[in-house]
This record gives C-alpha cells, sequence and structure tokens, in this order.
C-alpha cells in the first residue's frame, strides 16, 4: 500500500472510530493511531479525518442517491472519504482506485468493492456540481436545539458556516518577542493569524520558544486575569498550559495543576520549549489547597465551542455528559473560590457555547456568594464588543464572531472578585 493509501485507511479507521464508537480524535491520537505513518502521513490522515467529518452531510447527501441502503459502517465511511475527496478537486481515477482498494483488503468487505467502484464512479461524474449546491453542513439535533434556544435561529447559521470554514492557526507570543516575522494579522486582542500554516513545529521562532498556540479566545482569560509579578498564581485543569505561560511570561508565581499526568508531562514539555517556570501538580483540583492572589479555573466542559478544530466532537458525543459536567463545574467553582485570597480574584472561564456552563454557572455563584462580585470593567480590553459582556458581568465569545478575520472559539469568561 502506497503512503497515500496507508493515510487514508488510517483516515477511514479514524472515522470508524468517532462515528462507531464514540471516541474524539485526540484520544485515537492519543492511543497511538498514527504512530505507524511518517509525518507527512499523519498530517495528511488527520486531514483527511477533519475534512470528512466537517463535511458528513453533504457526503451522505451525495452517496443518498447512490445507494439502495446503507452499507456497513466501514465501507461507508470509506464512501464518505472518497465522496469529500473527489468535490474537493481530488483526481477520479487515484481516489476512486484508493478506495476499492481499501475496501477489497478488508477481510470482512471485501465483496463490496465493485459497489464501492460503481458508487464513486457516479459521484466523479455528477457530485463537485452537486456538492456547491449543498447547504452549509448543519449541527446534530441534539445540540443545534439548545443553541437556537439560547442564541437564535440565525447566530447558529453563523456558527455552522464557522465550523465548516475551519480554524486558522492563532498565536501567543512571549512579552518582548517580534512574531511579525511569521507574518499573519495581529489581532486586536494581542494573538497573531496565521493561514495556511503548515507544519507548525516548522514555524520561525517554534522551537525558540518565542510563541505558542493558543485560540484568540483562549488566550483572553489570562490576559483579563492580569496576573502580576509577586502574585501567586494557580491554573486549575491547566493543560496543555497556554494559560499557565501567559501568568509566567507576565511574571507571576504560577502553581499549576491537572488531573492528567500524560497531560501535565505536556505542560512540562511547553515550558520548557518556551523557558518558562511553574510550579506542576498531577491532581484533582478540588482538593487543592492555598491561598492565591489569582485563580484561573478553566473548567472541565462539553468543548462545543471549538468545534471549528474539532469537528469529531458533534459526531461522537450526545449531550449525555452535560449534567455530569455542569455539577462538577458548580463544585469546582464553589472550591476555587476558597482558594481566592480576601482582595483577590478568580478568573472563570470554559470552552463551551451552552449557558449553562457559563452565564448560569455565575449568575448561580453570584448568588450564593455574598463576597463576590463580577469586575465588568476588566473585560472592556481592545477587541472585545461592548455587547458581547453579558447581563450578569461576564464574557461570551461565540464562533460567529469575528466573521471577516475568521472567527473564534466559542468561550465564556467571567472575573470574580473577593471583597477585601
Amino acid at each position: 500500500m502506497s503512503d497515500a493509501n496507508h493515510a487514508r485507511r488510517t483516515a477511514v479507521y479514524l472515522l470508524d472510530q468517532v462515528l462507531g464508537e464514540g471516541r474524539l480524535l485526540a484520544e485515537c491520537y492519543a492511543s497511538g493511531a498514527l504512530e505507524k505513518l511518517a509525518p507527512e502521513g499523519r498530517a495528511r490522515a488527520q486531514r483527511l479525518a477533519v475534512e470528512t467529518l466537517r463535511s458528513l452531510e453533504r457526503a451522505d447527501r451525495i452517496l443518498k442517491k447512490h445507494l439502495k441502503k446503507t452499507p456497513p459502517l466501514m465501507v461507508m465511511n470509506v464512501l464518505r472519504l472518497g465522496t469529500v475527496e473527489l468535490c474537493s478537486g481530488g483526481a477520479a481515477h487515484g481516489v476512486v482506485n484508493a478506495m476499492v482498494a481499501i475496501v477489497s483488503k478488508h477481510r470482512h468487505h471485501g465483496q463490496l468493492k465493485g459497489l464501492v467502484n460503481a458508487v464513486l464512479r457516479k459521484v466523479a461524474e455528477e457530485g463537485p456540481a452537486e456538492w456547491a449546491k449543498l447547504r452549509i453542513p448543519r449541527l446534530p439535533n441534539w445540540l443545534r436545539k439548545p443553541l437556537v434556544q439560547a442564541w437564535g435561529a440565525e447566530a447558529v447559521l453563523g456558527m455552522e458556516a464557522a465550523h465548516y470554514a475551519g480554524a486558522p492557526l492563532d498565536i501567543t507570543g512571549k512579552p518582548g518577542v517580534d512574531v511579525q516575522a511569521l507574518g499573519g494579522v495581529p489581532l486586536p486582542t494581542g494573538s497573531l493569524r496565521i493561514s495556511g500554516a503548515g507544519q507548525v513545529s516548522a514555524l520561525p521562532g517554534y522551537q525558540a520558544g518565542d510563541w505558542w498556540v493558543q485560540d484568540a479566545a483562549a488566550a483572553l482569560p489570562a490576559l483579563i486575569l492580569n496576573a502580576q509579578p509577586g502574585e501567586q498564581a494557580l491554573d486549575l485543569c491547566a493543560a496543555p498550559g497556554g494559560k499557565t505561560m501567559q501568568m509566567a511570561a507576565a511574571g507571576a508565581s504560577v502553581t499549576a495543576v491537572d488531573a492528567s499526568e500524560s497531560r501535565v508531562a505536556r505542560l512540562r514539555e511547553n515550558l520548557e520549549r518556551t523557558g518558562l517556570e511553574a510550579g506542576l501538580v498531577v491532581g484533582d483540583a478540588l482538593e487543592q489547597t492555598g491561598q492565591y492572589d489569582a485563580v484561573l479555573l478553566d473548567a472541565p466542559c462539553s468543548a462545543t465551542g471549538t468545534i471549528r478544530r474539532h469537528p469529531d466532537l458533534p459526531q461522537a458525543k450526545d449531550g449525555s455528559e452535560f449534567g455530569a459536567l455542569i455539577e462538577l463545574q458548580a463544585q469546582m467553582l464553589a472550591h476555587a473560590w476558597t482558594l481566592v485570597k480576601p482582595g483577590g480574584r478568580l478568573m472563570y472561564c470554559t470552552c463551551s457555547l451552552l449557558p449553562d456552563e457559563g452565564e448560569c454557572q455565575v449568575e448561580e455563584a453570584l448568588d450564593m456568594f455574598p463576597d463576590m462580585a463580577a469586575d465588568r470593567d476588566a473585560l472592556k480590553v481592545p477587541g472585545v464588543e461592548a455587547d458581547w459582556i453579558t447581563e450578569e458581568g461576564g464574557l461570551r465569545l461565540r464562533p460567529d464572531y469575528w466573521p471577516e478575520r475568521g472567527g473564534m472559539d466559542g468561550f465564556y469568561m467571567a472575573l470574580l472578585r473577593k471583597t477585601a
């Protein structure tokens, strides 16, 4: 099997895992799904899987007219992958032959290679013209319905357009480092946005630790918390460490906590590359003690704000875990408040589009703790629109914001100050 076809076969395996087993792509990568591929093959397999998941609705609509009944999942995923490649400019002969070869070597479904050949040949003839007429893919109903209730149908259409477009590369530079050599466009919030970046580790300044990858929305919580030199700062649920590095670069003495040993190892690698220092703790956020000037809690959440970079999420999940996450967030927020010194501050944030994981959590916390107040003025940083600031005093970011700049992750954050 050629390197290109090996990458395609791996992409099909990734689709099988997401759509059949409910696994996220990150879990598949961590378990070694890409280990046997060269770096170029890994990048290709990831790109093919992500593009197919992003275009799943379109691929299924085109295939529906050519299938009398749905074939086994693995074969369906081969057809989906082939359809996305063919409708995105892939050479018909090479794509069709590759997909037929993948199915023909499968021990259970090899007899369906004729079906794959016939269907994809029809798709090669008719698919590209049909593709251009199809609507932007919609979110699954389990997620789309609550988002429409929260933000309205027009806003959700804008989010779906942002999801389908994907995400450019945003970076945060160390203070005093000129990252303009990378090209890209400076964003008003301070991040640098790069389109078509290619291999991240090959970009100027990466090995020197001059910057790190961090979506513009994800960079705002630490920016707003504004940890100062000499302050004791705590980053709960810290890995992979973008916010830890921001606070360390600002001169604060940072303790970073995460429950996952492997994720803390990744955080340590990022600190070493950037030459920044923080105390690292593998542990449960709910078991931490001490008193800090500044606490940042990026609570575990549905991650629904990151779909433009992770189109596997709405396909692998069904929302059944939301209740447990919301309860955990409330517990973590309450415990984090006990770690804030009098006169100190807590940044609560989630990369979620659901108000239950953001606005509602802070509203309830403000009712619960008489010594807690939301600092609206701190949210007024360059690039933040006034109508993004919410009724209870938080900041709501959505993928449909900044459409002319390429969007941003969905995020919620609130800076909460403790009475002195």
